[in-house]
């Protein structure tokens, strides 16, 4: 027996079409948006990574009496301390070195719409203090500006982390807490919502199935995919079944190609190298060039096509690192354009990551 999903539209929306799922917890979670969603009160989303914070928060927002207005995402995690303070209020020409124009923040882009501080939890202390009066006062002074400016902006937040921890380590103020935390919502890991597996799965299959090739998938395919413990949750979910979408368009996904799909190890048998090789657009990355050779029998035939791949994927990532992730230098270390770098970079799957 199998289960076969074709494209379709998907429908705009609501909670209903943000947040996947039929089980008692995602009924819970809806249950709350709706109740939160027409009111002005500031909301804090927690849950694991992955787990889907940022559709909840879209969800309130396409809910509320600002659906018309701009939702603004920032993941306060992800922007340098320095640069913090600058993205959410902005800062006046001149206000400090590279500052040659004025830029709005993030609050007043938001206004008359919802701003979703995501990673809330990762905000440094001075930066806390300086929220905390804005949502007192509900206006924004820009760096190196005098002048107030009035915002129209509702709140939602989120974080991973445990923030009672937070504020007994004082790592985080308890009184921004109860700012943030007006309306509390708890999203559950993939794990502890079993039964909307086949519906997410069902749900991304018509995001990435390509129109005219369908996916099948075995009963017992799908059994092992809802017994999986998804430490990544809706997040490692869908690239899962992106991967699917490109390595079996048209074909029936079985045991065999689900073990290969949930595989972390970076060791690839032969049988999965020729998958990626003829079925990915671009190509993935290629098998480390000892697994290929460990491989071949003294003597035989050799595999020139990933002995190449493999070379290739080795330096760039090599000079993506001695170049901290800057594709322009990293183009430049080896010799080549900045476009084709990225091609190859989308060839063989290398994320364009600093570090």
């Amino acid at each position: 027996m199998t289960v076969a999903w074709k494209p379709e539209a998907i429908d705009g929306g609501g909670s209903r079409s943000l947040l996947i799922g039929e089980s008692a917890s995602i009924r819970v979670v809806r249950r709350l948006i709706g109740q939160v969603a027409p009111t002005t009160a500031s909301v804090l989303i927690t849950g694991p990574s992955g787990s889907g914070k940022e559709m909840v928060a879209r969800a309130i927002h396409a809910e509320s009496a600002r659906a018309d207005g701009p939702f603004i995402a920032v993941n306060c995690g992800a922007i340098p301390r320095d640069l913090l303070e600058s993205e959410l209020f902005g800062h006046e020409k001149g206000a400090f070195t590279g500052a040659v124009t004025q830029l709005r923040g993030r609050f007043e882009d938001a206004d008359g719409g919802t701003l979703f501080l995501d990673e809330i939890g990762d905000m440094p202390a001075d930066m806390q203090v300086k929220l905390l009066r804005v949502l007192e006062e509900r206006s924004v002074t820009r760096v190196g500006g005098r002048t107030t400016i009035s915002i129209d902006t509702r709140i939602i937040s989120a974080t991973h982390r445990d923030i009672g921890t937070a504020i007994e380590d004082q790592r985080f103020r308890e009184d921004l807490y109860y700012r943030l935390a007006v309306f509390p919502v708890h999203l559950p890991s993939l794990a502890e919502r079993r039964d909307d597996i086949p519906l997410l799965i069902e749900h991304f299959l018509r995001l990435f199935t390509e129109p005219g090739r369908p996916i099948a998938l075995t009963r017992a395919a799908l059994e092992e995919l809802s017994a999986y413990r998804w430490p990544g949750n809706v997040r490692e979910l869908r690239n899962i079944i992106e991967r699917a979408a490109i390595l079996f368009p048209g074909n029936t996904i079985g045991t065999e190609e689900v073990a290969l799909l949930l595989r972390r190890s970076p060791a690839v048998r032969a049988v999965e190298r020729e998958a990626l090789w003829e079925n990915s657009s671009p190509p993935a990355p290629a098998p480390r060039a000892a697994d290929a050779a460990a491989e071949a029998p003294v003597g035989g035939p050799i595999d020139l096509k990933w002995l190449v791949a493999e070379f290739e994927h080795r330096h760039i990532v090599d000079a993506l690192r001695r170049c901290n992730g800057v594709v322009a230098d990293a183009a430049r270390h080896l010799s080549l354009q900045r476009t084709t770098l990225i091609e190859k970079m989308n060839k063989y799957g290398i994320a364009r990551t600093r570090g």
